[in-house]
């Protein structure tokens, strides 16, 4: 009895401290970094309007072949986003197994989710119908390499980094001797994909021609290569391993370098194919393929640093030590990547994730994330920028129902007799059909007498603040999306 009583006090105060401790870790997991949620909010928003509304405006549209577009910042933007966030999620890792095995689980969900959205299953919004022909599937896609990215750098994430997050000293050089596997691996990585890219031997290939609406369906076509080192679009290595590995039926059908100066007369719009045009004008190409998913994992990596510079180096009063870090990284990272490319030695080209590309996007990536660092946490202008939090809170939701067109597909579903009279104009929910139309045309375009200031401004209000605002009701009722 004297013992179970000398014991009760000391079994109170161990219990006392674990709830202690586990609500120190819940404030930690509750507790978000505003502006990188606002930075992934503007990176949805972003992915919304090029989408949507670059049709009308090329130049904010993917770049058919080398160069930088609004659109070519997306993929790196998220995929440095996501750096910033493993390097937050990991600042405590408890257990190493339990933390692999989450992060395993996330990467077959985005996988999954990419199949479904980006494979073909999903038809959304413009045809009331879903399945694939596992004979035309396509395996890769925006998500399928942020998995890829994350599951890369997250498992490097767990496994060299110590349980407990610490502080360091300023300076570039701490963080970077704290995480020297990091670099090493990023290392690893440019010297496999310039290897690859640049030593590779690319054959003579063909395709077929699956284009219904082509002249040319069915025909098929011959591609003369013969040649290593190349970065033109038919006889480039990353292309090659993508036909070899996961065949021309398995890769996007519609490549952005249809719209190039080659092809069509109506570059940088999409238009009919010149009378001279090659022949690779009609092939398939992946923007999303394996060796160029290889050298994405670089901006994950790069993202992760800044990630840690934000974990590890204190606040100072005015945050000096952070901004020097971020503003010193990102502008050399700029700086290399337009040297790179105005002196011819690596163009800039999102399609082959171009060493160059890597740096100019990660630059300016680490550019915006500053200056949303500055104008929210330093400044406190946070409210300024709610709608592009709000849909960063929430921004699986926001990319599946606006960027991916699937609530747009559901509103479409509801049809009366005919599935052109849809009910969207009797719910007023209507999308792309009849209510919108007219919305576009009456309200945006009429008012501007201008197709393409219409859109803008349409896509802008009626698309990106609309989902801002659903993303902050959502918010209000503690509705996320999470993965």
């Amino acid at each position: 009895m004297e013992s179970s009583n000398a014991e009760h006090p000391m079994m109170i105060m161990e219990e006392n401290q674990q709830m202690k401790e586990a609500d120190q870790v819940t404030k930690e997991k509750s507790k978000r970094v505003a502006s990188l949620d606002i930075f992934r909010g503007l990176t949805v928003a972003m992915m919304i309007l090029v989408d949507d509304a670059g049709g009308e405006w090329q130049m904010i549209g993917h770049a058919p072949w080398n160069g930088c577009n609004l659109a070519d910042f997306v993929m790196p933007f998220f995929l440095f986003i996501v750096g910033m966030a493993i390097a937050l999620a990991f600042k405590r890792i408890p257990n190493r197994l339990l933390s692999i095995k989450r992060v395993i689980i996330r990467t077959i969900k985005l996988i999954l989710w990419g199949l479904i959205l980006q494979g073909g299953y999903s038809h959304a919004p413009d045809e009331l119908t879903y399945g694939v022909d596992m004979k035309r599937i396509r395996w890769c896609g925006i998500l399928q390499r942020i998995a890829l990215s994350y599951l890369v750098v997250a498992i490097l994430e767990i496994s060299t980094k110590d349980g407990q997050a610490k502080d360091l000293l300023p300076g570039w050089q701490p963080v970077l001797r704290q995480y020297h596997w990091h670099w090493l691996a990023g290392t690893c990585v440019l010297v496999v994909y310039l290897s690859v890219i640049y030593g590779a031997y690319v054959p003579d290939w063909h395709f077929t021609v699956y284009n219904t609406k082509s002249p040319d369906y069915g025909k098929t076509f011959n591609v003369k290569c013969g040649i290593r080192g190349t970065l033109d679009p038919p006889c480039n290595a990353v292309g090659y391993i993508d036909r070899v590995v996961l065949g021309t039926n398995h890769i996007y059908q519609h490549p952005a370098w249809k719209r190039s100066k080659v092809c069509t007369e109506s570059s940088p719009y999409e238009g009919p194919f010149r009378k001279d045009a090659a022949s690779w004008c009609q092939a398939p190409f992946e923007p999303e393929g394996l060796l160029s998913s290889i050298s994405a994992i670089l901006t994950t990596i790069i993202g992760v640093h800044f990630g840690h510079v934000l974990v590890h180096i204190k606040v100072d009063p005015d945050h000096s030590d952070r901004l020097k870090h971020w503003g010193f990284m990102g502008f050399f990272l700029l700086l290399l990547g337009i040297i790179l490319h105005f002196t011819n030695a690596i163009p800039l080209n999102k399609q082959l994730y171009s060493f160059s590309y890597v740096c100019l996007t990660a630059g300016a990536a680490a550019w915006v994330f500053s200056t949303f660092y500055v104008l929210v946490d330093i400044l406190g202008w946070r409210h300024l920028f709610l709608p592009l939090e709000w849909i960063g809170m929430n921004a699986m939701l926001v990319y599946v129902m606006a960027a991916e067109g699937i609530f747009a597909g559901f509103i479409n579903g509801w049809y009366y007799e005919d599935p052109h009279n849809t009910l969207g104009p009797m719910v007023f929910l209507a999308t792309r059909m009849q209510m919108i139309y007219w919305i576009q045309k009456h309200i945006f375009i009429g008012v501007w007498h201008s197709r393409r200031i219409g859109m803008l401004l349409y896509v802008i209000f009626a698309e990106i603040l609309f989902w801002g605002l659903v993303a902050g009701a959502l918010h209000r009722l503690g509705i996320y999306w999470k993965l």
